[in-house]
């Protein structure tokens, strides 16, 4: 059994932290690497239907019951001309795509986008070139998604087969303009301005849309936090959300630490919190900015591979990341800390989707399957709908590299009281040892366990491909007993947990 450590929890109907946004269990497809093409439109493809969506992949991200995908990117975006993808394909230019030193068919664009994103049961987060683009091209792309018609841009998109509006609800004002590497990029103040320019004039277009600003490309930049306060400095009343990017890595095979890097995550949404409620105290504002974080994984496997590759092909094989059990833990963790500030984390997304560091991959012409990091983000999706408690954990804690006072205990509950289920969400962080877990759950009188789900195993580089899909997979745990009013169970050592109780 290996040795065992002891924590405690309490669950409390009376203490919910927030109700959870759905949309918290959002993702991303962006024009790159595989991610579309290959990924989630291959036409020819065994499943493809006749638009060419691959069935297998639509039916594994629908199982995902992602709310909202964000498109078309990324970096992507910020040299991106959306009328490059609409219209005849036949007619539809191909550009260079600077962002990833590949060539872009544009075969695939807005439209065939929105179809998928039906066909998937999501919506659509767009996002808007402000990198050489601007107002101009913003407003219009508003107008050709959601105004009804009697315009030039609807008008273009009833003349190109979709006479009802698209209604996209969720727009990001261009992507990462803080990094160097951007096309397009801008200082604090200049792109706060644009923004608000933009956000200001595609409301006028569509009065009911929402609008997240791009906050700093990631808690190390040198601009952050000053960014945030400044770009919402010029657009706090115009703009909903501030966006955040963060992606971890093992690059030192340092497991203690890499397993705390959800304390960095926690930080930088206290940070980014604290910055928007500044600015709305600086304005006497009674509006509050809430987060997006729109971009959130594990990256760091395919990082050499990708210098490899030949500049201006075709949908080459990027960012394709193989995820491992260590992997799976660490975005068990990563959920666990959004759920965590539900109260203003309101729209999250894996990125990304397909292929792409990706929970689920493909090979071209052959078989989809899911990775590692597809199971936790799979159940969080599924079973954490409802409100976020506020529980009082206590936990045996280590100290690692870059952290102090990690707790083995990475834990978080959700309760849906419609459908009477209460679910906990639990990683235990610890190689050696398992966890005596104790819930105190006196307040959910009449519940029962119904089950435990562990994703565990010996070898924390194991992980799916192609050849062996099912090496890494969930199993049922055993021994949760509930008993007057105490839940008791025992985390395996390294695993990751779902326990699920209803009334």
């Amino acid at each position: 059994m290996g040795n065992s450590k002891e924590a405690k929890m309490i669950l409390d109907p009376s203490f919910v932290l927030s109700k959870v946004d759905d949309r918290i269990y959002g993702s991303f497809i962006e024009h790159l690497g595989r991610a579309v093409y290959g990924g989630i439109y291959e036409p020819g493809h065994k499943t493809a239907n006749e638009q060419g969506f691959r069935q297998d992949v639509l039916q594994m991200v629908r199982d995902l019951r992602v709310p909202i995908v964000r498109y078309p990117g990324g970096n992507f975006v910020s040299g991106y001309n959306w009328e490059d993808g609409v219209g005849p394909v036949a007619e539809r230019p191909r550009r260079l795509d600077l962002a990833w030193h590949t060539t872009e068919t544009n075969e695939f664009g807005t439209n065939e986008f929105f179809d998928w994103a039906k066909q998937a049961d999501s919506e659509v987060m767009m996002a808007v070139n402000l990198g050489t683009r601007g107002i101009d091209a913003a407003r219009n792309l508003v107008e050709y998604c959601n105004h009804k018609g009697g315009s030039r841009w609807s008008d273009l998109r009833i003349q190109h087969g979709y006479r009802e509006p698209h209604n996209i609800k969720v727009w990001c004002l261009g992507n990462e303009m803080d990094g160097p590497w951007q096309i397009g990029h801008k200082t604090a103040y200049e792109y706060g301005r644009i923004a608000n320019e933009a956000a200001k004039v595609m409301k006028w277009v569509d009065p009911t849309i929402e609008l997240v600003t791009a906050g700093s490309s990631g808690s190390g930049m040198p601009t952050f936090p000053d960014w945030e306060a400044t770009i919402l400095e010029e657009s706090y009343n115009n703009v909903d959300y501030v966006s955040l990017h963060s992606y971890y890595g093992n690059r030192d095979n340092d497991t203690a630490n890499y397993l705390a890097q959800s304390l960095n995550m926690d930080n930088f949404i206290h940070t980014v919190v604290s910055t928007c409620d500044y600015v709305k105290a600086k304005k006497r504002s009674k509006k509050t900015i809430n987060l997006s974080f729109d971009e959130w994984n594990v990256w760091f496997h395919s990082n050499e591979a990708d210098k490899k590759i030949e500049p201006w092909s075709i949908a080459p094989p990027l960012l394709e990341d193989i995820y491992n059990l260590e992997d799976a833990l660490v975005v068990g963790c990563l959920l666990i800390t959004l759920l965590k500030h539900a109260d203003r984390v309101k729209m999250a997304s894996l990125a990304q989707l397909v292929n792409v560091i990706a929970p689920i991959m493909t090979t071209t012409g052959g078989d989809a399957w899911r990775q590692t990091i597809y199971y936790p983000f799979m159940h969080a999706s599924v079973y954490g709908r409802g409100s976020v408690l506020q529980c009082p954990i206590q936990s045996p804690k280590y100290d690692s590299k870059d952290f102090t006072d990690v707790p083995y205990l990475e834990s978080t509950a959700i309760w849906n009281e419609e459908l009477g289920e209460l679910t906990v969400f639990a990683v235990n962080r610890s190689e050696s040892d398992h966890l005596a877990l104790e819930c105190d759950v006196r307040g959910f009188a009449g519940y029962r366990v119904v089950e435990h789900i562990v994703l565990t195993g010996d070898d924390k580089a194991a992980s799916n491909t192609a050849e062996d899909p099912n090496r890494v997979t969930p199993s049922r745990g055993a021994g949760a007993v509930l008993d007057n009013g105490s839940l008791t169970v025992t985390l395996p050592k390294f695993s990751w947990n779902v326990l699920r109780l209803q009334k």
